[in-house]
């Protein structure tokens, strides 16, 4: 499916990105990265500020395309990870990773279910590599973004 067609079928919405939103998003990226590393904090803690530096990494990249989901939605984190490819350019096999995040993040606040030590690093892990690849993105593909 196209980024177009997610529009078509009302998954995604036409968006203008502004320098300013753009870098606010960023930089909140940036926090949830560092709180993700702090110790002090709970596993599941940790483990939701990495989920959400890579849910923001994610939407940058919609918003440089020129959309965004609507977040009313149900599935807008789903869909806005499965754009990946088409917007960040990710390999399939890292969205499936990021994908099963979400699937562990649901769990943990739908169903209280534990996050292991394990996942924890894998989403701390995945977090900084989409962190990196976004910024650098950015800086090649939409420099005007970041002015």
């Amino acid at each position: 499916m196209t980024l177009a067609n997610l529009l078509a079928i009302q998954r995604l919405q036409a968006f203008e990105a502004s320098p300013q939103g753009v870098q606010r998003l960023l930089a909140a990226a940036e926090r949830n990265l560092v709180d993700a590393q702090l110790q002090a904090l709970s596993r599941e803690n940790r483990f939701d500020a990495a989920y959400k530096c890579i849910l923001q990494c994610a939407v940058l990249g919609l918003w440089a395309r020129g959309y965004r989901t609507p977040t009313s939605q149900p599935g807008h984190h789903q869909t806005t990870l499965q754009c990946l490819p088409h917007t960040l350019g990710l390999a399939t096999d890292v969205v499936i990773v990021l994908d099963a995040l979400r699937k562990q993040r649901n769990q943990n606040d739908y169903e209280g279910e534990p996050v292991s030590p394990a996942v924890v690093t894998e989403c701390i892990h995945q977090a900084q590599s989409l962190l990196a690849h976004t910024r650098q993105f950015l800086q090649v593909q939409f420099p005007h973004l970041l002015k």
